[in-house]
């Protein structure tokens, strides 16, 4: 055994950790981390604009595959810092945890505290620009990564910065950046995933001007761009969420705050939907686990209905007070706070972990929406409320017997579930995969094809039901989705609880073809009505069988999309047949298990929720009845020039 002595001990300098283990800090290197680090610049700017110091943002993808961002803001300080003996543009993009965001003089709030900085994004890049604009005139650097001792650095500045006495009248910063091959699996930035951040962002900051620029796609004489500003800010937002829907009052409510140094603002309305749908936001940052001023807004805005409620009559003194889940039930809300010293937790660092807020915003609540009904010209918006509270109640009520009745005949069910569930013989849920198929034929290969130890299969007779605008007690009523539920253990709704899934990958296995797709997507809306956190906690994926079998000799392969078939036919050459899969039941079990099952060399595609906004939105459009409103969907994302060329021989 080799001496460990203090030699072997290595000293990580500068941003070398960044690039040795780059997940520590951007949580990965695949499509999320790329976007990542486009976000620490986006963030900085942002922080410029909710701060009050900049208006406007430019995001360009650029023809060569970098992208860069400008704002009008103050400009990243140029000069000398007094310790390291830089300018202030080196030290913010060489060295970790710098910046003038830990001094509340300089940013009263800032989002840009939950990540790592413009730093980073120097670190993994092969190159980065910037420019300053300030007192007239343009400062500029550049920064490399390049080997030094047969090792690649990143982030090392080509030459210090300078003035290079170019005049301007603008003001703020521009930075560019080229993402490095060496680092991430793609460096193809999504034009529509900053897209929808960027939107989020203009909701979220009222009057603030936001452009994208795709440069890789020409549109006339210019390139594809989009551009946002919402003078209504997070009352827009509520509109825009609730475009699909019936509104039970014309107009979202819109109150705001502020309390030992946090500031709040919410904006809500109601549809006749059956969901709560509370979107929350920390210094413009996501907080899709929720967290502390979520439970101050839930608190304080359940006890000033049920006050409501009784100074109106709705409630008498002899009735129970309402719970918070009925008067939330259709609620479509945005909750924006700003403020200091954030404290993320969870495991993503999504979830609000200050005491601090959950007492201020349920303090704000309390006084501003009180004084709110307690004007009588609001009173029609608080009877709506009210009303679709106390139905909620009584269905709450409802639901609540059949699910003691469902209870009582846990029994029935289960015998039920013979001859519908497969179930595998492992008792470790967190080694279970449950296959969800269509129908009994594709079924049936399933269950020959499969691991019994850890696979169990479910098939579905028949399509279940469209979750949305479903009340809890009409899904409880549905076959498929009752045999779906018992199957999971993890109950649904309020009582949903992941510690009791029965199995940690739930995989929707269909066709591909319209009726597949349509089964996937009322499958995944049920989930995402009333089992969201198996979404959330990552277990729900889709099954990719593959589309086409080229044959050659003794020679099999698979390939799951035209591209790959092209590939297979050029590399195989002449005398390669193609079969195209049509559906599941094509497949024999050997097959069936070789290509979509056996978790060696089958691909799956995990369900993950990147906007929550967004989904939302989507998913009442797509599923819901706004008929307009998704025909304009389908024309606008539909490809239909596409044309079916397949030749089983390759002529």
């Amino acid at each position: 055994m080799s001496d460990y002595n203090a030699g072997n001990i290595r000293v990580l300098e500068g941003l070398d950790a960044v690039r040795l283990r780059p997940g520590m800090y951007i949580g990965t290197t695949g499509i999320k981390g790329l976007h990542h680090i486009l976000w620490e610049i986006v963030d900085n700017s942002i922080d410029e604009v909710s701060n009050g110091f900049a208006t406007g943002i430019i995001v360009t993808i650029h023809a060569d595959g970098s992208a860069s961002v400008e704002d009008d803001g103050r400009g990243i300080p140029v000069d000398i810092h007094p310790k390291l003996g830089v300018s202030g543009v080196e030290v913010v993009f060489t060295q970790l945890h710098a910046g003038g965001k830990f001094d509340s003089s300089n940013y009263a709030h800032s989002g840009g505290l939950h990540g790592v900085g413009a730093s980073v994004t120097n670190a993994l890049s092969e190159w980065l620009k910037v420019e300053v604009y300030k007192n007239g005139t343009t400062f500029r650097m550049e920064f490399e990564s390049k080997e030094v001792n047969g090792e690649v650095k990143g982030g090392i500045p080509k030459y210090s910065l300078i003035d290079t006495g170019e005049k301007t009248d603008k003001h703020g910063s521009y930075v560019r950046f080229m993402p490095d091959k060496r680092i991430f699996e793609t460096v193809i930035f999504q034009f529509d995933t900053i897209a929808r951040r960027l939107k989020e962002l203009a909701f979220l900051n009222k009057g603030l001007k936001v452009k994208l620029i795709d440069e890789r796609i020409r549109v006339g004489e210019g390139y594809r761009s989009l551009e946002y500003c919402y003078d209504g800010g997070i009352v827009d937002f509520v509109k825009y969420i609730n475009e699909a829907r019936n509104t039970l009052y014309d107009e979202p409510v819109i109150i705001s705050g502020e309390r030992d140094g946090i500031s709040m603002e919410l904006s809500f309305q109601h549809t006749d939907a059956y969901t709560e749908n509370l979107f929350s936001y920390v210094n413009n940052i996501p907080t899709t686990e929720g967290g502390t001023h979520e439970t101050g807004f839930k608190t304080a805005y359940t006890k000033v209905m049920n006050d409501f409620a009784r100074r109106v009559g709705m409630l008498k003194e002899k009735d129970a007070n309402l719970l918070g889940d009925d008067y939330r039930e259709g609620l479509t809300a945005v909750l924006s706070v700003q403020m200091t010293n954030v404290q993320f937790e969870g495991q993503t660092k999504t979830k609000l972990g200050n005491p601090a807020a959950r007492v201020a915003i349920e303090g704000i609540v309390t006084q501003v929406l009180g004084d709110y009904f307690a004007d009588q010209k609001n009173a029609a918006v608080g009877e709506a409320i009210l009303k679709k509270g106390m139905l909620a109640a009584k269905v709450r009520e409802a639901a609540r017997k059949e699910k003691e009745i469902t209870r009582a005949k846990n029994a029935i069910d289960n015998f039920n579930l013979v001859g519908k569930l497969t179930p595998c013989t492992g008792r470790k849920p967190e080694n279970n995969e449950l296959f969800i198929v269509e129908g009994d034929s594709a079924g049936g290969t399933c269950k020959q094809a499969r691991a019994r130890s850890y696979q169990a299969i479910l098939p579905l007779r028949g399509k279940p039901l469209n979750a949305e605008k479903k009340r809890i007690d009409q899904v409880l009523a549905n076959e498929e989705i009752r045999t779906l539920i018992s199957a999971l253990g993890s109950g649904i709704g309020e009582d949903f609880n992941v510690d009791n899934l029965n199995y940690h990958k739930v995989i929707i296995l269909s066709d591909a073809d319209v009726d597949g797709y349509h089964i996937r997507a009322i499958l995944l809306t049920f989930f995402f009505r009333y089992m969201k956190d198996l979404i959330n906690e990552g277990h729900v994926y889709i099954g990719l069988p593959p589309l086409y079998k080229i044959e050659k000799g003794n020679h099999v392969e698979y390939a799951y999309d035209d591209a790959a078939l092209a590939e297979a036919k050029s590399r195989l050459g002449k005398g390669a047949q193609v079969q195209r899969y049509k559906g599941l039941g094509e497949m024999n079990a050997d097959q069936l298990w070789e290509t979509t099952m056996n978790p060696k060399q089958r691909a799956l595609m995990q369900v993950t929720i990147e906007d929550a906004a967004e989904a939302e939105k989507l998913v009442s459009v797509l599923m819901g009845d706004a008929v307009e409103l998704r025909r304009e969907y389908i024309i606008e994302h539909a490809d239909f020039n596409k044309v079916d060329s397949f030749n089983p021989n390759g002529k």
